[in-house]
């Protein structure tokens, strides 16, 4: 058997990262010819498939311009990259060659009966199995996956003596130095994250939060209603503390549904924009439709196709408006034309500059990681980005709670002191929606 590794890329793989053959060092890796013929039907789209398709397509022609394709061209990696124009058509394995997915499968196939040591990465999980069902070693592609059962929490708990406590009540603050506190404590908090703290024999519980630029808890007060909006449990403490702070730049709320994620999120923009005045305007967005469709699909001018889409903000927005009392904004459509809040599509906010805004990404687990960076990118001076979502409820075909780009923001930002994050854990819509959020 071939010491050196084959890996026959799938289309969808390209789709979700352009320049994923940089990740393949040292080793063969072959583009079957349907792959190219895929991008090529995929590189009209106006969406982000269609970007990351071109993407793709001019990193292979910049690639092959090298040398052969049918010989092999040296990549930067170490890798060779070949494209492969035959499959194995007299094989005994009877998949209807009309997919291009069976010609891709079948070409690994081939590859594989020749004595290669041949790999097959697919995002798509049919495919994977198709694949190892013919004895093809078949394998997701791992680059910018997080374990999801470790993701960062943004906080953690601990006890601290009764003395401690008192230090942290009388002045505020508490040395991360101190010999009161915990080594672990000491050792491993991030900048920004939390400390639940239960004081020794007493039963008040403490919030702390580290300073991101000295070794030091900070106490965290409770803090009066924003918008309207009072925070009902600790996380959604935390969750307000980092969304009031200039100095937290990007903020990620990651939880299941009814824990108030998007809630919380415009209410402290809403609040930063018209009371504070730290921000020009709120500018919130989402993933318009499920598996990357564009609003154009839709009839109207851009509001009105926004508006099918962006229903569970307006539900938000009128609850606030309820509880946030200001004569001059009692509905929606006042808060829209006072131009404090403005609702976008993904697809839009690609190529701005966006200085000085409060930006909210929702539903943002439906990103891919080249997603997300393009998006928080766009960020421009004195600009805050807070981006939530679940990461357990999922719309795209091709990404999980691993592999999606908010849990990899996630992972890749804690510990900057420009960053802060909470997992929100408790339900606070209703009995029956925690019930449904637990059990189905």
């Amino acid at each position: 058997m071939n010491a050196v590794k084959t890996f026959v890329i799938d289309t969808n793989v390209l789709i979700h990262r352009p320049d994923a053959l940089l990740s393949f060092r040292d080793s063969e890796i072959v583009i079957p010819l349907w792959v190219l013929e895929e991008l090529d039907k995929l590189k009209a789209y106006s969406d982000e498939r269609g970007r990351n398709a071109r993407h793709a397509v001019r990193f292979l022609d910049d690639a092959l311009r090298r040398g052969r394709p049918s010989g092999g061209v040296k990549l930067d990696n170490g890798s060779v990259l070949f494209i492969a124009l035959t499959y194995a058509k007299n094989s005994s394995i009877d998949f209807s060659t009309d997919s291009p997915d069976n010609k891709i499968i079948l070409t690994a196939y081939d590859l594989q009966q020749k004595g290669k040591t041949v790999f097959f990465v697919s995002k798509d999980i049919n495919a994977r199995v198709k694949a190892s069902s013919i004895g093809i070693r078949a394998v997701d592609y791992e680059k910018q996956k997080v374990p999801i059962d470790n993701l960062y929490s943004g906080y953690v708990e601990a006890e601290l003596s009764a003395e401690a406590c008192g230090t942290l009540r009388d002045t505020g603050t508490l040395s991360l130095q101190d010999e009161a506190v915990p080594p672990r404590l000491a050792s491993w908090v991030f900048p920004n994250e939390f400390a639940v703290l239960r004081c020794k024999d007493e039963k008040d519980v403490l919030l702390a939060r580290r300073r991101p630029d000295t070794k030091e808890f900070q106490l965290i007060a409770r803090d009066e209603a924003v918008a309207g909006v009072s925070a009902l449990n600790m996380q959604q403490r935390m969750a307000f503390d980092l969304l009031l702070d200039t100095g937290v730049e990007l903020v990620t709320l990651v939880g299941k549904a009814g824990t108030g994620k998007t809630l919380m999120a415009i209410a402290a923009g809403l609040r930063m924009v018209i009371d504070d005045q730290k921000y020009s305007r709120v500018l919130v967005s989402r993933p318009v439709i499920p598996l990357g469709k564009d609003i154009g699909f839709l009839p109207g001018a851009k509001d009105e196709k926004l508006s099918h889409w962006m229903q569970p903000l307006f539900d938000n927005l009128d609850y606030i408006l309820s509880v946030y009392k200001k004569p001059t904004l009692k509905t929606v459509d006042q808060l829209m034309a006072s131009k404090y809040i403005e609702l976008e599509a993904i697809s839009h906010i690609r190529g701005r500059s966006l200085p000085g805004q409060y930006i909210i990404i929702d539903e943002a687990q439906n990103l891919t990681p080249h997603e997300i960076k393009t998006i928080v990118s766009r960020a421009g001076q004195g600009t805050k980005v807070v981006l939530t979502g679940d990461p357990f409820q999922i719309d795209s075909p091709y990404l999980d709670a691993n592999s999606n780009g908010l849990s990899y923001l996630v992972d890749v930002f804690k510990g900057q002191k420009i960053f802060g994050h909470v997992t929100m854990q408790k339900s606070e819509r209703s009995r029956l929606a925690e019930l449904a959020a637990e059990l189905l």
